[in-house]
């Protein structure tokens, strides 16, 4: 018999034991944090610019071309195109749930290459650029001038020159999206001037190309070299051009009489801003924002603090009056959640062991299960960490529940081993060795069942199956390391433990000595309660008519308040965040939309001051693309502690935004709290997509 194995050889049952919190222990380094585990399927975005074309003409030359390519990859699930009238494209790719993203984002790049040779010249001078990151944005760091010394032009480009790259290359990073742009040479052409020279816009490009130019010119002395040669320096000849003035001299054509049609003569040169597309603001005040996508598979709290980290240290070399701020960071809201959990999670140990001992009164017997806790967690660790698994929500939910579960294999043992010793007065280890061969098959049935309980979850298809396997998967671990631990480690345990008693022992003389009237008065008001339940069953024994009525009400009421309950994928949650989106109509300019902008931060700053911390606009872009009569704002609220009163909840403060933004005529605004999920979306519901498969066009 196995409990008899280790009985005879307690070390070997330690080790085995030992080995396992061993490995749960690494396993829990190593496993990535999250909130919830990865549902979404895998997503590889394309991403192109084409600069100053229309939204029609990005869909036409780029998005379409790119699409027609990507036709017959391997676990595609669906494809989406989006083309906006900034000139971006953006094509993104679903794949089928399971799918490795490095062997997806490789497939992707392949095929990309066939298309790049058929997409404009800017277009592949610009880059196209192929990315597997999460769809949702972990966090947003954004930089802000206290002053007002720095713009947000200023601020934009010393972020993507000093800090972007940087982030870039953090472990865990997968994507970083800058709203802006880089300073960049502009050449503002005059049409008419430009005509008047018989010249055209692909002359001055042409121009451009020649002269802006890094020559190289070789070396002086360079070998071979002639006997004798003396010296060996490299010959620098030209230089990129740096200012506008350079720019403004550059000829476009030079003429048979030895005279040239330069840049000035045609137009004018001026540093600026490379795309002015967008405009961002922190509590009103010129802001540089920087979106950073998680990598899959990448620990979400880790890469945070770790992005932090080298922010701080970098801001010792900011300029003057520079800081960094976070206007929107999901780990805050992930890290109080695992961090409320772990808590729930050590309040249920104590209360369990609480609890055993007052109904076991033997301190020493409750040890015994008490012991079992760690064990089988650290062993369901162990299993979460090869099978893949992330340390989030529905795990830690699952550990939780599993405390009451695993503790009762042990409790058995314990309390059969006493029920023998007491009533056959056999030493520990003799009535351990016989409370095993009475118990060892029902501990395994009970094992059995609880997993054929929790076992079909595993095996719910699509998200919701994804969203509950690490769950079955995590109760169904416990349930197997509880059996296991129940029938090696615990027997070693009893044996050791336990202390020797006389027949007819009382459990309450095992207490401690200043605990034992507690106990005593526990047992006697424990007794009255168990007689009057015996009483109660036998008078529904001899009115078993009534009961069994009263049985199918029961039954009736749970299915009519089943019929009537609200249903939701994952419930809705304050995670100190509410996000405004905006859509002007089409036509409407920048100007326009920061004018709309402006009302909406003024509302959150002036009327809802208890419960906002920061609110962070973006002018040029919302959830769903790019243009200028789009924007989206994050509003950031204070801490959850500092928001107790129910009117101060993101539920209340979203509605009362609702009904006062839908008074701005000017634009249609929506204020919602983040949805549970991101990555499936930026609301709650559904999505409702109107398809052209007549090919009548946008036209009505």
């Amino acid at each position: 018999m196995l409990s008899k194995f280790f009985l005879d050889r307690p070390v070997f049952a330690w080790v085995i034991a030992i080995i396992i919190m061993t490995v749960g222990a690494l396993a829990i380094h190593q496993m990535p944090i999250s909130q919830y585990p990865p549902i979404a399927p895998p997503a590889i975005a394309i991403d192109a610019f084409f600069p100053g074309a229309s939204a029609e003409t990005v869909e036409n030359t780029v998005t379409q071309i790119v699409e027609q390519k990507m036709t017959g990859l391997d676990d595609m699930l669906y494809l989406s195109g989006t083309s906006s009238s900034s000139g971006a494209s953006r094509v993104e790719l679903t794949f089928a749930a399971g799918t490795d993203p490095d062997l997806a984002w490789a497939k992707v790049q392949n095929k990309l290459q066939l298309a790049l040779a058929s997409l404009p010249d800017v277009v592949q001078r610009s880059g196209v650029q192929v990315s597997k990151s999460t769809r949702n944005w972990l966090l947003i760091p954004a930089l802000i001038s206290e002053d007002g010394s720095m713009d947000s032009s200023d601020l934009q480009d010393y972020a993507q020159s000093n800090l972007e790259k940087v982030l870039a290359r953090i472990p865990g990073v997968g994507e970083v999206q800058s709203f802006g742009s880089q300073y960049a040479m502009r050449i503002w052409i005059n049409p008419d001037k430009l005509t008047s020279y018989s010249l055209t816009f692909e002359d001055v490009i042409t121009a451009l190309r020649s002269y802006n130019v890094e020559v190289s010119a070789g070396q002086l002395g360079g070998t071979p070299a002639e006997e004798g040669q003396r010296l060996n320096a490299p010959i620098v000849v030209q230089h990129l051009l740096q200012t506008p003035e350079e720019f403004a001299e550059i000829p476009i054509r030079i003429n048979q009489d030895g005279s040239a049609v330069r840049i000035k003569d045609v137009g004018r040169s001026e540093l600026s801003i490379e795309r002015s597309d967008s405009v961002v603001r922190s509590n009103g005040r010129p802001a540089a924002g920087m979106a950073v996508r998680q990598a899959a598979g990448a620990n979400a709290l880790e890469t945070a603090d770790a992005i932090k980290k080298k922010l701080e240290e970098m801001s010792k070399f900011f300029p003057p009056s520079v800081k960094v701020i976070y206007p929107y960071d999901t780990t805050p809201f992930t890290k109080v959640s695992i961090d409320e959990v772990i808590k729930t999670l050590f309040e249920a140990i104590i209360l369990v062991f609480i609890i055993m001992y007052v109904f076991m009164g033997n301190i020493r017997a409750t040890i015994i299960p008490t012991i079992a806790v760690p064990v089988v967690l650290l062993g369901t660790f162990a299993v979460l960490g090869f099978a893949g698994y992330t340390v989030n929500m529905l795990t830690m939910f699952a550990m939780v529940l599993a405390i009451g579960l695993l503790v009762d294999d042990a409790i058995v043992v314990v309390e059969n081993v006493e029920r023998i010793m007491s009533e056959e007065g056999l030493p520990p280890k003799e009535a351990t060795a016989k409370s095993m061969d009475e118990i060892t098959s029902a501990l395994i049935g009970i094992g059995l069942v609880l997993s054929a309980v929790f076992g079909p979850m595993a095996f719910f298809p699509g998200s919701t199956g994804v969203l509950y396997r690490q769950f079955s998967v995590t109760l169904i671990a416990a349930m197997s390391f509880s059996v296991i631990v129940a029938l090696i480690l615990t027997p070693v345990l009893c044996a050791s433990f336990l202390r020797p008693v006389k027949a007819g022992h009382e459990p309450s003389e095992n207490a401690i000595f200043f605990m034992r009237p507690f106990f005593k008065v526990f047992e006697w008001c424990f007794g009255g309660i168990r007689n009057l339940y015996v009483r109660f069953v036998a008078f529904s024994l001899r009115t078993k008519f009534i009961f069994i009525v009263f049985y199918l009400l029961i039954l009736a009421l749970v299915g009519f308040l089943y019929q009537r309950m609200p249903t939701s994928y994952i419930p809705d949650e304050d995670q100190g965040m509410v996000l405004v989106q905006i859509m002007l109509p089409p036509g409407s300019t920048l100007e326009q939309t920061e004018q709309v902008m402006t009302k909406v931060r003024n509302y959150f700053l002036e009327n809802e001051p208890e419960a906002v911390k920061n609110v962070m606009t973006i002018s040029g872009r919302n959830f769903g693309g790019q243009g200028q009569n789009l924007a989206m704002s994050f509003v950031k609220l204070k801490d959850w502690e500092k928001r107790q009163r129910p009117d101060l909840k993101v539920k209340p403060i979203a509605g009362r935004a609702m009904a006062a933004l839908s008074k701005i005529k000017e634009a249609k605004i929506f204020a919602f709290p983040p949805p549970p999920v991101i990555e499936l979306g930026m609301a709650n519901g559904f999505d409702f997509q109107l398809q052209d498969r007549g090919g009548l066009g946008h036209e009505p």
